[in-house]
């Protein structure tokens, strides 16, 4: 039904030769192991997200299902994703500046609690949506990112992917599915301006975007396979400096979702190096017995995209205080720990006068190295003179620093418990089961 020809299937093909590596690409327990962990913390996030305004409004229009129905796949996608890009605590691929996680966990998950698959084939189908994704999101280029948001463009190969793992799509309906995918690909960072929820938007219809692609070209659907390269094609219509060749480079390399990297603090990740250094700080200025008060000046160095994204001197919300170097570095420095209450109302009240003293700036290396590492440098500077200086190469939650096992359990019970879950070791338990062929979990969002 899905074994899909025609005169030009022949002809070269980027995400051809996508599927076909991903596809012949081993994997191991540890592998099974790393993508169960990952699950995890994008279905805690889905779950955590629903205690938000933006989460109740997706919630509420989703709506629900008549008893003994079968929940439509692509809308159940678009709920997970959505509710799972709320909080930024999602997972984030630096080398492609794609949260994975967010697009394919919840088309994977849709799909396969539809179908009745077990765990170990969504694990597999994520493994290779997490794949597709960030190779695509590797070869967009650093001009692309600067309107478009990469996971939202990026994310609908990897969930058509993933869907076409669950639905055993033949490698050519795979490219099909793909293809058309890659046509529904949006997502611009204008509501950065305002504060808008559209990006929470743009996991949600990534995600369910995937699904409907592979539903469709497993009943004979077609779709462009050259939808990357193409003249008329992803590359040349949003990517002034593609790198095409990344799409495919060292097919042997270990999988991309061992390369994503796990948020410890909830904002966006370009303001991790900085709080992660800014934590230190505060631990060295109290063991001197230094008040915020002796703070004169704050220098933070970092890297051009971050300057894009999140120089925003003065926060005037909770989402605004996750997009803001000067809020974070300031949150950071005054209290015990960056959690959800660290960008609220009270916290951007009592961060604003040190946040003012925040001056950031592009610098080297951190420039240079961007997006394969992701750092930073933050100098203190007291009325005294004195100075305080702290850098971070990588933040805590990449791979060169990662998160223990213990330490992504102990965040996913804290988003369970922020969304209300029921029984959250119960759900624990469950979703790290998939790894050794467990069932997959009722999450009861729908």
């Amino acid at each position: 039904m899905n074994d899909l020809s025609s005169p030009r299937s022949s002809a070269p093909s980027l995400t051809r030769d996508l599927v076909h590596i991903t596809r012949a690409k081993p994997i191991s327990g540890a592998d099974m192991e790393a993508v169960a962990l990952f699950t995890l913390d994008a279905l805690a996030n889905s779950i955590a997200g629903r205690n938000s305004e933006p989460g109740r409004i997706l919630s509420e229009w989703y709506g629900g299902n008549a008893a003994n129905t079968v929940p439509d796949a692509g809308r159940v996608a678009f709920l997970l994703g959505g509710l799972c890009h709320i909080l930024e605590t999602d997972d984030l691929h630096r080398e492609s500046v794609v949260h994975p996680g967010c697009v394919v966990v919840p088309a994977a998950f849709a799909l396969a609690e539809k179908h009745g698959h077990g765990g170990r084939a969504l694990l597999t189908a994520i493994l290779h949506g997490f794949e597709a994704a960030t190779r695509i999101g590797m070869a967009v280029g650093p001009a692309h990112y600067r309107i478009w948001h990469n996971t939202a463009t990026c994310g609908p190969f990897g969930a058509a992917l993933a869907a076409a793992s669950l639905l055993d799509l033949e490698d050519e309906a795979a490219v099909h599915a793909l293809g058309n995918a890659g046509s529904q690909s949006s997502g611009l960072w204008q509501f950065l301006d305002t504060g808008a929820m559209t990006k929470h938007l743009h996991a949600g219809h990534a995600a369910e975007a995937g699904v409907r692609a592979a539903e469709l070209a497993a009943l004979g659907f077609t779709g462009p396979p050259q939808i990357l390269e193409g003249e008329k094609g992803f590359f040349r219509a949003t990517c002034p400096d593609a790198d095409p060749e990344a799409v495919t480079r060292d097919p042997q390399a270990p999988w991309q979702l061992t390369r994503t990297s796990i948020k410890p603090w909830p904002s966006c990740r370009h303001t991790h190096p900085t709080i992660d250094a800014g934590e230190e700080l505060q631990a060295r200025l109290r063991a001197d017995k230094v008040g915020i008060d002796a703070i004169d000046e704050i220098e933070v160095e970092t890297y051009q995209a971050a300057l894009d994204v999140c120089d925003r001197p003065v926060a005037t919300s909770d989402y605004e205080a996750k997009f803001s170097l000067q809020h974070s570095i300031a949150a950071a420095l005054i209290y015990p720990q960056v959690n959800f209450d660290a960008f609220g109302d009270k916290a951007r009240s009592a961060c604003a006068p040190l946040a003012a003293r925040v001056k950031v700036k592009r610098a080297e290396p951190w420039a240079s190295a961007y997006p394969v590492s992701w750092g930073g440098r933050v100098t203190v500077r007291l009325a005294s003179g004195a100075e305080y200086a702290a850098e971070r190469t990588n933040a805590k939650g990449d791979p060169e620093a990662p998160l223990s096992r213990e330490d992504m359990i102990a965040k996913a019970k804290m988003l369970l418990s922020h969304g209300k879950a029921g029984d959250p070791d119960r759900l624990v338990d469950a979703i790290l089961g998939l790894a050794d062929g467990g069932e997959i979990p009722r999450l009861d969002l729908y």
